[in-house]
Parts: structure tokens; sequence; C-alpha cells
């Protein structure tokens, strides 16, 4: 992990005026040290050992108001600003700097920023009047609460802002502190039950697995928190019970728990605290003094409640999380990344599916064991927590270590379920173990045998089908993606418990309509070889076909890993595009998808994908396979080159019947891949697991 400090004009300042203290030290070494982990997400920031001017944007309506209450330090004011200024990305928000009577230099200091909205108390009130005061001149949607001491990094706020939007139950969120040294200062805290409170993971490395997927929390420090403005007016903003200071934050989250919400702990949001620089670190006299003093308070106004949590420092790993009693263990072949293939994204969402029927997920990478900056860390803002190196040296430790907390073990793809369902099964003793296929491997590698007449691949096809059958006898149950995978399966192997569990979509909004839209698209990963298969057959015996019919059509290709013989094809009326990001803006404007697939199985997420922004598909029978939709109806559905060409074509013309298929499209998705379908398929598959809990439970308590 790269930290800014290394740019930072406090520690500079320090390096110069106090020499090399311990603390100084161990920045100096963080200075001229190159980092060892490299991971996540490096901080960009410009040197700067003096005051100079800062203008931030003025908004007349912002989304995020971040209220900063200062006394004297203007140097960390300065800094905190800066780091602001630069990593708050394309948020509109305004500051809100309440000046406790600083008597220092701070009033000289905030005259050089512009943009910002400064309020000078007459006397000094302490904390929290200052963040009250702020509170009751903030305009935005949502407050941040953010002390001066501290430094923000790239995509704080886009992280604080992404729990609400992920979590709806979300009433505060607070981020993931780190001490100007490197070390984690906290992680969430803990309240026991006399009160006393923990920084989870105090000290301790902050990358680690533990301390870096979002979670729900007794409280979160007030150096950094959000929370929606309406709320925060609702509840009475900071208890004054508890002025000057401390104990007000902790008042808060469970302020916000016992108002039905929960406080979560979003470790995508990293803050650099210098904690103590205002208040001291000695709770026997000044402001900190009051530390004790409150805790007391907080005691006898919450003991009621504290009567639930453990004695202090008991399980702590598990009092982290006391809401959690049910837990998945997901492992798949490698990182998930939803916008580079269709198996990722039906995982991903899956994720989501398991949390909201209340399971904590756990997720291993298994054939990779890396950390992703952008994949990796884009779950555990989600609240997936992933094990990566060099944290876990191998699955089959993670299982023999921690198996025994799994209530669920699902293994994604036959080579991996193969290789770890003995595993599961030895050490997860309480776990249900399912198979998820993602499709039968099996009958695309005989689809494709049959289609090039290939002999060898029809005989590893043969050992594919052996190898899925085997490893499903060994599950508890084995997921497939559709019903007609379903049929084949209870044909083949009728001992074997299956269940269906299909893609899992969102519709989306459409933007523009039928006229507004031009050109055709393919979209999908090009390491899934039905899918250069089907650009190829599409540009050598379809394309030509539709460009003499309709010459001003262009073929739009997208997909990850584009390889060299798909990319040659370009031409003015064939645009590759390869991996795209944000497809929304090309889904917002193309007016037809196709999906000429010759081979596959499962179910075809491009098709799902095109349906959701309302954008009509035009595919083979084998694409279309398993999905429920009628031809004509859902979608137009053809297998010869000219056939194929003509419908493009039905539907590229017909306003008509571009808006019944668009429309029939949406209602498939909502009809049999929405999240409710799913979270109600997975809670099926699921009652086995419970009903045998239940089971058990009744026989202990006989």
């Amino acid at each position: 992990m790269i930290y800014l400090l290394k740019y930072f004009p406090v520690a500079i300042s320090i390096l110069k005026t106090q020499g090399l203290n311990a603390l100084t030290k161990r920045v100096a070494k963080k200075l001229f040290t190159p980092p060892q982990k490299t991971y996540l997400p490096k901080i960009h920031y410009s040197v700067a050992s003096h005051y100079y001017p800062l203008r931030f944007e003025v908004s007349a309506d912002p989304e995020i108001s971040i209220i900063i209450p200062v006394y004297n330090k203007s140097l960390y004011t300065f800094t905190c600003l800066k780091s602001i200024h630069e990593n708050s990305g394309n948020n509109t928000f305004e500051i809100i700097v309440v000046d406790d009577a600083s008597n220092d230099d701070t009033s000289h200091v905030l005259g050089t920023v512009e943009g910002v909205t400064v309020i000078r108390n007459a006397e000094n009130k302490g904390f929290i009047y200052s963040s009250n005061t702020g509170v009751k001149a903030a305009k935005g949607r949502y407050i941040v609460l953010l002390n001066n001491d501290t430094i923000v990094t790239q995509g704080w706020l886009d992280a604080l802002k992404h729990t609400f939007i992920h979590f709806p139950d979300a009433g505060l969120v607070g981020a993931k502190l780190i001490y100007p040294d490197g070390k984690l200062q906290e992680a969430g805290g803990v309240v026991w039950q006399d009160a006393s409170a923990w920084n989870y993971g105090r000290y301790d490395d902050p990358d680690k697995p533990e301390y870096s997927y979002c979670r729900a929390v007794d409280y979160c420090s007030g150096a950094c928190l959000m929370i929606r403005r309406q709320d925060l007016i609702e509840l009475g903003s900071f208890d004054e019970y508890y002025t000057p200071a401390y104990y007000e934050d902790t008042d808060m989250a469970f302020q916000v728990r016992k108002a039905g919400k929960k406080v979560y702990y979003q470790p995508g949001a990293i803050v650099v605290h210098f904690e103590g620089v205002t208040s001291g670190t000695s709770v026997s006299k000044g402001t900190k003094q009051y530390q004790v003093i409150n805790h007391k308070k907080f005691f006898n106004r919450w003991k009621d409640t504290l009567k639930f949590h453990r004695s202090n420092g008991d399980s702590p790993q598990f009092e982290k999380e006391r809401s959690v009693n049910k837990r998945v263990l997901i492992i798949d072949a490698l990182i998930l990344k939803p916008d580079n293939d269709s198996g990722s994204l039906r995982m991903f969402n899956l994720l989501t599916v398991f949390q909201k029927l209340g399971y904590k997920v756990s997720f291993i990478a298994a054939n990779e064991l890396v950390y992703h900056d952008i994949y990796t860390r884009q779950m555990q803002m989600n609240g997936v927590e992933c094990f990566y190196q060099p944290y876990l040296e191998s699955v089959s430790e993670h299982l023999i270590s921690h198996g025994h907390l799994y209530d669920v073990v699902l293994l994604s793809r036959v080579n991996i379920a193969e290789k770890y369902i003995d595993d599961a099964r030895k050490h997860c003793m309480n776990a249900m173990v399912l198979f998820d296929t993602v499709d039968l491997h099996f009958l695309r590698e005989q689809r494709q045998a049959e289609i090039n007449q290939d002999k060898l691949l029809l005989a590893t096809a043969r050992m594919r089908k052996q190898q899925e059958l085997t490893t499903a006898r060994k599950a508890d149950k084995t997921l497939l993606v559709s019903p007609v995978e379903i049929e084949l399966f209870k044909q083949v192997a009728p001992d074997v418990p299956v269940a269906l569990l299909s893609n899992i979509h969102q519709n989306q909004e459409i933007v523009f309509g039928y006229q507004e839209r031009k050109d055709i698209l393919f979209i999908g990963g090009f390491e899934h070889l039905p899918n250069v298969d089907a650009m190829e057959f599409f540009i050598k015996e379809i394309f030509p076909t539709l460009h003499a019919l309709k010459p001003d059509i262009k073929l739009l290709i997208v997909g990850s890993h584009l390889p060299d013989k798909i990319a040659a094809y370009a031409s003015p009326h064939i645009i590759v595009k390869g991996f795209v990001s944000d497809i929304k803006p090309i889904f917002d404007r193309i007016k037809l998808s196709i999906a000429p697939l010759r081979y596959g199985a499962g179910v075809k997420g491009k098709i799902n994908t095109s349906m959701t922004y309302g954008v009509p598909v035009v595919a083979t029978s084998v694409a279309a396979e398993g999905m429920k939709l009628v031809h004509d109806q859902d979608i137009l559905i053809a297998d010869e080159p000219e056939e194929f060409a003509r419908q493009i074509i039905r539907a590229y013309d017909d306003a008509q019947l571009w808006a019944h298929l668009s429309s029939s499209g949406k209602a498939n998705i909502e009809e049999h891949f929405s999240f409710t379908v799913a979270e109600r398929q997975l809670s099926e598959i699921l009652q086995d697991q419970q009903n045998a809990g239940d089971t058990i439970d009744q026989a202990v308590n006989a």
C-alpha cells in the first residue's frame, strides 16, 4: 500500500521542527522504502510544504456537505482540505469549516481557500457544538463529519456513498482509519458489555482480509462519518449530553440502530488519521478526560442494550459482527470480473442474493489467490470477505482451519468443484455443499465436437461428462442454469439432486427510442470459444448478405480478451471495440443485438444483458435455448445465414416490431432472471440445509 505521507506537509513540518522521534522515524521509513504491497489504490498527491491558495468549485445544490470542526492546528486543516480537493472525484459537495475560536493562524489559512464556508464560534464550544453548528448550515443530501487531522484518499467519497446504495438499510457509514505510519487504527468499532470500546484491528496490518470488507458494526469513530442529512436531523445531531466530546459518535451509532437502520464500516474509504492531535492522548486532563466521564454516561443510557454484548475481550472475531449467524464460502476459479463475462456477472450478483438472505459471504478465487485492485476491492466494498495471498496459503488450508464456521460451501465450475469437494465434505462438517455447474461443460464440448467433426474433442466431452456426474454425486445439490439442462441431467443422472439457479439481472432504464438508435452489436468475452466461433460465423457467412441488403448497417464488436483474428476484421462497417468498461452508452444507442452462436450450453448472458437495456435480440436456436423465449414474441430466432440476416432487417426496419420485442424482452427478465426470482430459487435450495439444522437443534434440545 502506498500512503500519501511522503507528500504530506504536516509530516515534513514535523521532521523539520521536532527531529526524528519514534513516529517520524516510521514516517521517514515510509518516505524512502518502496511499498511491499501494490494491490490497493495508489494515491496521487502533489508535494506541498507550505500554504498556497486552494479553490473549490461552489455548487448551489451540493449532494454532500463535508463538515470539519477545527481548533488550531492550521497546517493539519490545510492539508485535510488539500486532500479533499485532490481525491474526491466528480462528486458535488460543499465544505463547511467550523472554527471553534482558534487562536493560531487558522483564520488566515482559511482565508487562502476559496469556495469553503467558514463559520467562526465567538468562544470555544467544543467538538459537539461545532459539528452541530455545521450541520445546521448544511445543504447536502448526505452529511460527512470529518476531523481536520485527517487525510482522505482517492475514491473515499464514492466508497462512502456506495454503501448507502448497496445496503438500503445503511444509516451511518464510517471509513477505514490508518495511522500515519501505515498501521491500522480502526476497522470499525466493538462496544463491550461494560460500554468500553475497541478500535477493531488496532495497530495491525490494514490489508488483512478481515479488515478489508464492508460490514455492519457497533460504531465507527467520528473522525470520518457519512449519514443522510434527513436522518441526522431526525436523530437530533450529536447529543450535547456528551459535551464537549467523546462517545457522541458511539451514541449516534446506537441511536441509528434504535431507529431501525445499521452502522457500516466501509474499508473502500481509506482515511489517514493523526489521532490525538487536537485533544491529546492523556485521559487525566483536557478534553480527553471526558472519554472516561462519558463512558459512564453512555453505559447508563444503553445498559439494557449492552446486556446482549459479550464481556470485554471475549471472542472479538465474532463480536465484530455479532449479527452474523449464517455464513457461505464461495470458491470459484478466478477473480470475478462482472464487466468481462457472463459467468462472473452471474456469480457477482449471486453474492448479493446470498447477502439478501442473511448470509455473510466469503470468496476465494482458487486459481489466482491474488488481490485485484479493481475487482477484489469492488467485492469488498459490497461486503464480501475475500481471501488472497499472502494472507492465504491455499484453499485446503482455509478449509481445514475455518471450514467448521460455514453453513454453505458453493463450488463453482467442475474443475474447481472436483478439486475441493472432498476437502469441503471433510472439513466443513456443518455445511451444505453445492456444486454450481455454471453451464454443463460436457454439453458445450459435445456440441463443439459435432460442429467441427472432431473425434478427439468428442472423447474429451465424454470424459468431462463423467467428471461432472462424479462431482455432482458428491455434492448435496447440483445447480443448473436452465430447464433444458435440468431435464438432461435428470435423464443421465436421475439419482442426483438438482436445482435451477439461473442468470441474475436487473432491468435498466431505456433512455432513447427506436428512431434515435442505429447499428447492431455483438457482446461477449472472447476467452469463451463459442463467442469466437460465433463472430467468425457471422462475419463470414451472415454479414455479407446483411451488408448487401442494407449497406448502412455497422456491426460493433465488444468483449474482453479480443483475439487478433477477430480484430483483423475491423473495417468501416465492422467496428471492433474490444473491452469496454461502461457498456451503458453503447446499449443506449444500439438498435439491435445479435447472438449467432453455433454451439454452447447454459444461459446466454449477452441475451439477458441486451434485454435489460430494452435492446431486441436476433439469435440462433442454441443461443436462445433454456430461456423461455418465444420467436416473434420475445426474440427473433434464425439458424441459417440468409434467414438470420433477414430477421435482423425485420427488426431494424419495423418500429412496431422493435418496440414489441423491447418490451417483451424486459418482461422476460423480470419473470425469469430478476433478483427476486434468484432469491426465491436460492431460498428453496437452501431450505434443505435449514431443515437439517432445525432437526439437529430439536435433537439437542430433546
